[in-house]
């Protein structure tokens, strides 16, 4: 135990990454993309409105009584992604029911476009990395065997540097890539979520209105 605590003395953990060579420089370049991806991403979701629990009561009354304009207002002041979906069926009253459904699911692709925002990188990164730590891990393997052919022995000392730099990029580069891919996929789960919400209002708008 003694043993241990004198080498993170001697060698700190950031000269230890840095033994992983020059890929560890795009390798911390992608993980601090991907943390502000991610918190953009999260923070972003997190201050989408809700509307209220009558909220689609009050937007009821008001089409059944023929209080298009009122209702349209009702949305524009509610400002979420269910008000602004339903807003634009509201927009397409007196059209084809297949023309007001295409109008909002029109709509529905906008606001889950305005969700995902960069998110696409997020899910490229949890590729890209692991495939970046492979590439050190062929670069650490070609050093050991180049350093083996200008010696005329094999040490530790002399295959050490390939090591470090084989070890150190697979692992971060395969750290980077899980937790970029449980991101990517936490932030669409959350995103699926939200989508469930309006989809559900949208499919009690086009009942109300056909039922009229």
């Amino acid at each position: 135990m003694v043993f241990l605590f004198q080498i993170a003395a001697e060698v700190s953990y950031l000269d230890l990454l840095m033994k992983g060579g020059w890929l560890m420089y795009p390798l911390f370049a992608l993980s601090f993309i991907a943390v502000y991806i991610f918190f953009d991403r999260y923070f972003y979701l997190r201050s989408q409105k809700r509307i209220s629990t009558d909220f689609f009561d009050r937007l009821k009354d008001l089409v059944r009584d023929g209080k298009v304009e009122a209702a349209s207002a009702l949305c524009s002041a509610t400002n979420s992604s269910e008000s602004r979906i339903l807003k634009k069926g509201i927009q397409n009253l007196g059209k084809p029911l297949r023309d007001i459904r295409e109008h909002m699911e029109m709509e529905g692709k906008l606001e889950v476009y305005k969700y995902e925002g960069n998110m696409y990188f997020l899910g490229v990164i949890a590729g890209v990395a692991p495939m970046m730590g492979f590439i050190g891990t062929i670069s650490g393997v070609i050093k050991i065997f180049y350093n083996i052919s200008l010696a005329d022995n094999i040490s530790i000392s002399l295959i050490s540097g390939g090591l470090y730099e084989k070890l150190i990029t697979s692992g971060v580069g395969l750290s980077i890539g899980i937790i970029s891919f449980v991101a990517y996929h936490y932030l669409n789960n959350r995103i699926d979520k939200l989508v469930q919400k309006w989809e559900y209002q949208s499919v009690r708008f086009i009942d109300l209105i056909n039922n009229n």
